[in-house]
């Protein structure tokens, strides 16, 4: 009996050193309607805490609805910690290959060309794409950074890509702080002419204690689903700021059909909401899981109220520059 429980754990301790040292996490759907799609969540902004976010919402998109969810983090070489704030490194791109849609959730990401080249090709593949706050400046590459992918960078100004990534596949690039960061919340207000959008099946009470950003103009294929009504304080209930500021109210959340330059057309899905603490909102949380079903062409398929009950513990941190919780490591947020 001894000789078979030492046998069982020695073949257990390979499956634990590969955890222990897997620099993303993965959660297989088991039932749901999404079984057989692979969804891959890359986080990786040293503001917005995506680190915490990402993790949540690929177990919720696993659990609840049968999606395989694959999440990327920026890591430290150095030390396999989990480092928002280290820019050249987000192990397991190479996921994008038999990825069925990404959810990007990055800022001021610097790549080398052998990871861009997955995204790249993952772009004129003419799958969809889901975009979440910062993923509008999703890249940035120095002038002393050597790059193939230069036109990706959020401050782009070759006639190529003016804007980057972002004003290319989104819409929108960083342009700035709408509301008053950290003092005029944001209140969801949806677009009478796509109430009935599927995206917005179930979604009733958006909020969160972000900003809005400032959105100048979206091209004429984008359809705005919601609008940031900037609040005067941080609670849910706190009044809109009078004037021109709601005047017209800036989109937070959008769609368009992107046509690649291989021809192909990938569905987009936009938001400016979504820091960690965001997420804590039950509504908006819906609003990502329909867009997870619309950009795969699962429209007929999104339920009226999707579940989308946290797994587990979930306390994010506050947004800030150099917030993140030190010492975690991808294989901390695995099942």
């Amino acid at each position: 009996m001894r000789l078979l429980v030492f046998l069982t754990l020695l073949v257990s301790i390979p499956s634990f050193a590969a955890a222990a040292d897997q620099q993303y996490v993965v959660y297989e759907g088991e039932k749901g309607p999404g079984v057989g799609k692979h969804i891959v969540l890359i986080s990786g902004d040293d503001e917005y805490r995506s680190e915490e976010a990402m993790p949540m919402l690929g177990q919720i998109l696993a659990r609840h609805h049968g999606f395989k969810c694959t999440v990327l983090f920026a890591v430290n070489p150095e030390t396999g910690e989990i480092e928002p704030t280290y820019q050249k490194n987000i192990p397991g791109m190479e996921n994008l290959q038999t990825a069925d849609l990404v959810i990007l959730f990055t800022r001021f990401r610097a790549l080398p060309d052998e990871d861009m080249k997955y995204f790249d090709d993952y772009l004129k593949s003419g799958k969809p794409i889901i975009g979440l706050r910062t993923s509008t400046h999703a890249f940035n590459f120095p002038k002393d950074f050597e790059t193939s992918y230069a036109h990706y960078g959020w401050n782009n100004s070759n006639t190529a890509w003016p804007g980057g990534f972002g004003k290319e596949v989104f819409g929108e690039t960083w342009y700035t702080h709408h509301g008053k960061h950290k003092s005029e919340s944001t209140r969801g207000i949806i677009e009478e002419d796509h109430a009935d959008h599927p995206i917005l099946n179930g979604v009733e009470n958006l909020w969160g204690p972000t900003d809005v950003y400032g959105v100048r103009e979206l091209p004429a294929d984008a359809e705005v689903l919601v609008r940031g009504q900037v609040l005067t304080g941080m609670k849910p209930d706190d009044p809109p700021v009078e004037g021109e500021k709601n005047d017209p109210m800036m989109p937070i959340a959008w769609t368009r059909k992107y046509e690649t330059s291989t021809g192909k057309t990938s569905r987009i899905f936009c938001t400016t909401l979504c820091s960690s603490i965001d997420l804590e909102d039950e509504d908006l949380r819906r609003m990502l899981v329909n867009a997870s079903f619309w950009c795969l062409g699962m429209e007929k398929k999104v339920p009226e109220r999707a579940n989308v009950e946290i797994l587990g513990e979930y306390d994010p941190s506050f947004y800030g520059f150099g917030s993140f919780r030190k010492g975690l490591k991808p294989s901390d947020f695995a099942w």
